[in-house]
């Protein structure tokens, strides 16, 4: 009897896989930090003899090799990729034997699309097609984003996912479940999941790479791309050489003075607490990303790579979730850590800078008021597009907000995003900046009944 574990991954809107029989599983796609697939086994009461890629992953920092270090298993990398690091290539069509005793294998299906180099990995019991491990390819609803590689293979690779998804779909049964590694959140997908599982069957029925043609699907697919995390460019190359041990202890203890001197030295100081408490008060200069929210992505994204970051949690166990969060992106020790308060990290005689939140119906009051007060818009411009724009708000999209402080007029800004978190975020870079800024925490399908007007943000 075979079993198939999920390792969710949600900071990330990633899952990994461990599947296999009584005595030996195999590993797919997992992340940086592989302790969670090793406990895994071990509840399961098996050896992991294998561990799989279906594509050099440029969204997160891979586990695989270190895995396969630490249990003895087998590497298996798709032939193609450009791995640098020990492992064994594996080629369409071949078959991997993960628990003979229960008749489970492997079978590699050349699948390229989201990258040239991508392989699925169909899960057989006992020669019966059970389940297919799709990685960047067919995903739940969608497909994985085919510009992450090279722009002028986008095109290309758009065409060859179409491609890729009509041949597991002619290949597998209808009942085979459908288990990728992106499109819960992930950035390497072309659009969110829209369930939690699936199967072949319904997306024969229901995904656009299986129900268009080929060339309405790509007009499709190239028209909804969305912007490209800058921490990807380090992702690719970081896989191929294999990414060091995990170290998750904990950071050297900051104190007020230190966390002083890395702000006066121009280093990262980023508060994990909810953007609540952070705009009530906090360390002037520091910023606030969300410990619960999506920290690596945003984290990753907007700091300048290698700069060193301090980190500012409520507790202990904030701290220690948000290093493994932070590990999986390759921002692997922290410079220094402080818990508790602000009260904490402040020097004697310091008082916490703080600004205030809003709603949508405070700001449509406010501006009924004084209508030339500057609404910031940092949602991404596939969000402007397709979801519209408060009337005269400018637009700087939050991952170009740092870059871009100086484009702002001046005055007090009220900021605003989809929900809240990245408004937050951007408040605290006006904070730092010392920008007078209101962060509006609300939803925007609250702008119009609050009496904003809404345009088509195509065009602003």
């Amino acid at each position: 009897m075979f079993f198939i574990d999920t390792i969710e991954v949600p900071g990330l809107g990633n899952r990994s896989y461990l599947a296999g029989g009584e005595a030996t599983a195999v590993a797919v796609d997992p992340p940086r930090d592989v302790d969670r697939l090793i406990a895994a086994a071990a509840r399961r009461g098996v050896r992991i003899s294998h561990v799989v890629e279906t594509h050099v992953h440029n969204d997160y920092v891979s586990g695989g090799a270190e895995l396969a270090r630490l249990t003895g298993a087998a590497y298996l990398v798709p032939a193609a990729a450009r791995m640098t690091r020990p492992h064994v290539p594996v080629h369409d069509g071949e078959r991997v034997e993960v628990d003979p005793g229960a008749g489970v294998a492997l079978r590699a299906l050349a699948t390229p699309g989201h990258t040239p180099h991508h392989t699925a990995y169909v899960l057989e019991e006992t020669g019966r097609s059970v389940a297919v491990f799709t990685g960047g390819s067919l995903l739940i609803g969608t497909v994985g984003r085919p510009d992450l590689v090279e722009p002028r293979l986008t095109r290309q690779l758009a065409r060859a996912q179409h491609a890729s998804a009509h041949r597991l779909a002619a290949e597998l049964p209808e009942e085979a479940a459908v288990l990728p590694t992106h499109g819960f959140g992930s950035f390497c997908s072309a659009s969110r999941a829209d369930a939690a599982a699936s199967t072949i069957g319904r997306e024969k029925a229901s995904n656009a790479a299986l129900t268009r043609d080929v060339d309405t699907f790509v007009a499709g697919l190239l028209a909804g791309l969305d912007d490209v995390p800058a921490y990807y460019a380090h992702m690719g190359p970081a896989n191929a050489a294999g990414a060091a041990p995990v170290d998750l202890t904990p950071p050297a203890v900051a104190d007020a003075a230190e966390i002083a001197a890395r702000l006066a030295a121009g280093e990262w100081v980023v508060d994990l607490r909810h953007r609540v408490a952070f705009a009530e008060g906090h360390v002037a200069g520091s910023f606030n990303f969300e410990a619960d929210g999506q920290l690596a992505t945003y984290l990753a994204w907007l700091i300048p790579w290698g700069r060193p970051v301090t980190l500012l949690a409520a507790s202990a166990g904030q701290l220690a979730a948000a290093q493994r969060e932070l590990v999986r992106v390759g921002i692997d020790r922290p410079a220094a850590a402080a818990t508790g308060a602000p009260a904490d990290w402040l020097g004697p005689g310091e008082r916490p800078a703080s600004f205030p939140r809003a709603t949508f119906a405070e700001l449509a009051a406010r501006r009924g008021r004084e209508p030339g007060v500057v609404v910031l818009d940092v949602r991404r411009d596939a969000e402007r597009r397709d979801g519209g724009a408060v009337a005269g708000s400018l637009h700087i999209p939050l991952h170009t907000l740092h870059r871009r402080l100086g484009e702002l007029p001046r005055g007090e800004v009220w900021v605003h995003c989809a929900g809240g978190m990245r408004a937050a975020i951007a408040a605290s870079l006006l904070d730092a900046d010392g920008r007078e800024v209101v962060a509006v925490d609300d939803s925007f399908d609250a702008a119009v009944p609050a009496g904003l007007v809404v345009r088509d943000g195509s065009g602003a």
